[in-house]
């Protein structure tokens, strides 16, 4: 009797042991950002107050879902930088299905504590490339850039044990890897079709992090999407190269026609595009490249108040040419993204210095042929106007000219349906007198 109450105590014990662990594991948390987009300055920020968030929380690891072209190298070595200084264990995760991680991209996967790609996916192509003003690519080959960044990835793979080889391909061959390559060349450290299944498959992994040796408990582990402060929300969304050169665009020419037009709050708005523009654009700004487009604000300026017949306005369109590819992100220092995103890129400034440029040159057409036309009132001083109605001299009433309804003052009673002749313009009034009288 007592071995069996003994052998029932003995497995409800263990029944008891497992459910604690069971809650023990469900209590713990999963944080999740994701990194869709060009990795900027908000990008870093980002990832920086989700593993502080992670730290506080004390949350089980923080996973960084990746599918990006690339982006901003400063940037990629903040949230690299960020990692390692972390206590919290991240995870970098290529999904879903057909994502990519390159550039950039790969980097953050090389640098983190778990490195995990989902089915058909693919990183690789981070070797440095140099961009022209139309968008043609060429590899860096130059040794002093390559041996940096190599010497850094590859620095990384044999910190978390990874291939260090295909590590230094990346940089210095352009290497590209699938998922299933990645895994079986000890790229990656797992495969995972999605988000609960990576968990259930890392749980267990022992990782290192900044305040030691870390064991992962992540199965049955609660998921939350980590959301990001306003402020890096805003930043995030000025920082898109696209929307930062825009705005950038919008702001000088709101400025413009502020300057031309006041009272209007073109002004306001201008500086307002200005200076958002500025700050979205983040990286490295070419003092040169914003003096040269403001030189061609002031002569779009000045087109409009002096008789430069389009010499002026030509030259401030230049200027905002030139400027604007000056203002690129070119370096291939600063940037690690796809030749395919620049191409896109490039595509957008070309279509808006190309708008901006035909309503430059319409402006120019309309100034020209303002500056060219004859002046109102020498042209109608001396023509002969129909009268209306009776008007008696020194009353006013009303003519038509050229089709239009003017008011008119008699020099000298005329008569409704007669001629009448301009012989001076007080405002908006025409002074008139019969035409018989002018012929006398």
């Amino acid at each position: 009797m007592y071995k069996y109450t003994s052998i029932s105590l003995l497995m409800l014990f263990s029944f008891f042991l497992a459910n604690v662990g069971h809650v023990e594991a469900s209590n713990s948390s999963v944080i999740v950002i994701q990194i869709g987009d060009t990795i900027t300055a908000a990008t870093a920020d980002m990832v920086e107050e989700a593993v502080k968030h992670g730290e506080e929380v004390g949350a089980e690891t923080l996973v960084i879902i990746l599918d990006t072209p690339g982006g901003q190298l400063d940037s990629t070595f903040k949230i690299i930088d960020t990692i390692e200084r972390s206590s919290l264990p991240v995870v970098s995760f290529v999904y879903p299905r057909g994502a990519k991680a390159w550039s950039a991209g790969t980097l953050i996967l090389m640098g983190s504590h778990v490195a995990a790609m989902a089915p058909h996916t693919i990183i690789g192509s981070a070797q440095p490339v140099a961009y022209s003003p139309l968008g043609e690519s060429e590899p860096v080959t130059e040794s002093k850039v390559l041996n940096a960044l190599s010497q850094f990835i590859t620095e990384r793979a044999r910190m978390h044990g990874r291939n260090e080889t295909a590590a230094r391909l990346f940089i210095t061959e352009n290497l590209n890897l699938n998922s299933d390559d990645a895994l079986r060349l000890n790229v990656t450290d797992v495969q995972a079709s999605d988000i609960d299944e990576l968990l259930v498959k890392i749980d267990g992994f022992t990782v290192t992090t900044a305040k030691g040796p870390v064991t992962l408990m992540t199965k049955g582990a609660n998921v939350s999407e980590y959301s990001p402060s306003l402020r890096v929300s805003v930043l995030r969304t000025i920082s898109n190269p696209l929307l930062a050169y825009l705005l950038f665009t919008l702001g000088i020419y709101a400025f413009i026609f502020g300057l031309s037009s006041p009272g209007y709050g073109g002004e306001i708005i201008g500086v307002v595009a200005l200076l958002t523009g500025l700050i979205g654009l983040g990286f490295d700004i070419n003092l040169g490249a914003i003096l040269i487009i403001g030189l061609g604000a002031v002569l779009m300026i000045a087109e409009a108040y002096t008789s430069g017949f389009g010499i002026l306005g030509g030259a401030g369109l230049f200027c905002l040419i030139i400027g604007s590819f000056l203002i690129i992100p070119f370096t291939p220092s600063r940037w690690l993204i796809t030749p395919e995103w620049i191409g896109y890129f490039v595509t957008i400034v070309l279509a808006v210095v190309l708008t901006l440029g035909v309503f430059t040159l319409f402006m120019v057409y309309k100034i020209v042929r303002a500056k060219r036309k004859k002046p109102f009132i020498k042209g109608v001083i001396g023509s002969e106007v129909e009268v209306i109605e009776d008007i008696e001299d020194g009353k006013i009433g009303f003519v038509r000219f050229k089709g239009e309804y003017w008011q008119a003052r008699a020099d000298g009673s005329v008569k409704a349906e007669t001629k009448a002749l301009v012989i001076k313009k007080d405002g908006p009034r025409l002074i008139i007198k019969p035409v018989k009288e002018n012929k006398e």
